[in-house]
């Protein structure tokens, strides 16, 4: 009876997902890191914001002051 289990059991583990860790910790590592560097420029940009007082984007001719 215990061999016939057991059989039954490695014929059921066949079935079973088989995943790639490296591929997995690849893939993590590529979201880790695009994260960070869109977290991080999001950090400078609105540091550059700040420290000139200004915002980024398209500026508008009309929205332009011309200081001589």
């Amino acid at each position: 009876m215990q061999k016939v289990n057991s059989a039954e059991s490695d014929k059921n583990l066949n079935n079973v997902i088989k995943i790639d860790e490296a591929q997995i910790k690849d893939h993590l590592g590529q979201i880790v890191r695009s994260t960070v560097e869109e977290t991080l420029n999001d950090m400078l940009n609105a540091e550059a914001d700040q420290l000139c007082n200004a915002h980024r984007g398209p500026q508008r001719p009309e929205s332009r002051s011309l200081q001589a």
